[in-house]
């Protein structure tokens, strides 16, 4: 059994901020902001509600491009959380943690990371290797889903991984046992099934602990830094999607039926390079969430 989808967006307006956008249990979206910790914080041009879910940002008049200038200054934005100097851990307990879940109880859900090149949206994803207190999202989504397996005994999960990346609309399995080529991954193919749009011939995993889960982590950030110098790729210029599949059914009830859900984490190019493409923010979110590989077949 499949249950509705959720999907979770992360969004940076500049260098500054981060939008993270979040679907849940109710089909709601939900957006927070995170503001990137800078020693000289401009208090003049950014204001926080009392309550940390809204904000408003002004930007001064560029006085050398005249008196009459029609471009806009202000902007107001409510939000379900402002996340300023906060934690790699406060950001997961207020972002993820329900999320993964309420996945790991048959709910499809999708977190997004948006923002300009150098926000920190990769930073808010993977985090930092070299200090385990600053791993980001899907570290510790992939924490949370193995100690949800070892707690729940009278459970059989099923837990597996991709990873694409999606470069100059090409599409890259980082996941995939075949060298890369210019060209991409020629035998991957994105295709409409009435379940939605699914990318066929990606490559899927599977993680029988937290350290073979985090192991796939690793191996799709080598290639894909691999495949930057290989390619000559920028990798603020490619979206990534690291994907955790859970099936599970009963140990208990032979005839029960087997609940499927998935994770989608993903880090999107950055924002200035969808600009350019006259595709909205809003809308290529929206696109991307249905992304994922050939559609299960449940009983």
């Amino acid at each position: 059994m499949v249950k509705s989808h959720r999907s979770h967006f992360l969004l940076t307006l500049n260098k500054e901020f981060y939008y993270i956008t979040m679907s849940a249990k109710e089909r709601k979206v939900h957006a927070f902001v995170r503001v990137k910790p800078t020693a000289n914080f401009p208090q003049d041009m950014i204001k926080y509600g009392p309550d940390n879910k809204s904000i408003d940002i002004y930007i001064g008049r560029d006085v050398k491009k005249g008196v009459i200038n029609n471009k806009q200054t202000d902007w107001s934005f409510k939000l379900d959380g402002v996340l300023h100097n906060a934690s790699q851990d406060s950001v997961y307990d207020a972002v993820a943690r329900d999320l993964v879940s309420q996945a790991l109880d048959g709910y499809n859900g999708t977190i997004m990371c948006y923002g300009q090149t150098g926000a920190g949206k990769t930073y808010t994803m993977t985090g930092a290797t070299e200090n385990y207190k600053h791993r980001g999202i899907i570290p510790r989504a992939i924490q949370q889903v193995f100690r949800a397996v070892e707690e729940r005994i009278d459970q059989s999960i099923t837990v597996r991984m991709s990873y694409l990346e999606i470069y100059n609309e090409t599409l890259f399995d980082l996941l995939s046992n075949m060298p890369h080529d210019m060209s991409g991954d020629t035998h991957m193919a994105v295709v409409e099934y009435p379940q939605g749009v699914f990318v066929k011939g990606l490559s899927m995993h599977p993680a029988s602990h937290e350290e073979d889960a985090l192991n796939l982590l690793f191996e799709g950030e080598t290639n894909r830094i691999i495949g930057e110098h290989t390619l000559n790729k920028n990798s603020s210029r490619s979206h990534c999607i690291f994907t955790i599949y859970i099936e599970s059914h009963s140990r208990i009830l032979s005839d029960a039926k087997y609940t499927a859900s998935k994770i989608n984490l993903v880090d999107l190019a950055g924002s200035e390079r969808l600009g350019k493409t006259g595709l909205s923010s809003l809308r290529f979110a929206t696109r991307m969430k249905w992304v994922t590989t050939e559609p299960a077949i449940n009983e």
